[in-house]
């Protein structure tokens, strides 16, 4: 995610959760935090023809990672959009070395939850009243990423660049083009 993707990204953003949704400052926060040496958070949009269908977001800190949001336009879902994103997060991930990756979901968000759980996620805790102004609960899934299984063999391909390697530009894959 670049400085030019933040407007596109908060009106997919209050559309997506329109009770809970960022703030600009809270994104070029994030946006400063992921950038050059010692970055602790990466972040990645899927656009096609110059439209935003979704967006990542990854926090690492020593050996623990933490998917900070995942959204995808309402359009796209069922597409396994959420899947190659939350796919190119756990890439980041385990490239960092984290022994887990740790994530907060709405209770009331059964659609995510079906999709965390697929790629091996399991319930730990509670937060309660995490969402605001709303006061909704959130449900702390953790994966452990050293010697869990793989994501699920259904599992969609990864976006067709990494918003977190060196290397980026196509694959070859199909699907929309995702970048820092």
């Amino acid at each position: 995610m670049r400085w030019w993707d933040i407007d596109p990204v908060l009106e997919l953003e209050r559309a997506v959760f329109p009770d809970d949704a960022w703030s600009r400052g809270m994104f070029w926060s994030e946006l400063a935090h992921a950038r050059g040496r010692g970055a602790t958070r990466g972040y990645l949009v899927a656009e096609t023809d110059g439209r935003l269908l979704g967006y990542a977001g990854l926090a690492v800190s020593g050996d623990l990672a933490d998917v900070q949001t995942i959204a995808v336009a309402r359009e796209q879902w069922g597409t396994g959009l959420g899947a190659r994103l939350l796919t190119d997060l756990l890439r980041h991930a385990t490239a960092a070395e984290c022994a887990e990756v740790m994530l907060e979901v709405r209770v009331d968000n059964t659609r995510a939850q079906r999709l965390y759980l697929r790629f091996g996620f399991e319930p730990v805790g509670f937060r309660r009243g995490y969402y605001q102004p709303g006061n909704v609960d959130a449900l702390v899934m953790r994966l452990l990423l050293r010697g869990a299984p793989a994501p699920a063999p259904d599992s969609p391909p990864a976006p067709s660049s990494s918003g977190f390697s060196p290397v980026s530009g196509p694959t070859g894959q199909q699907g929309p083009d995702t970048h820092a």
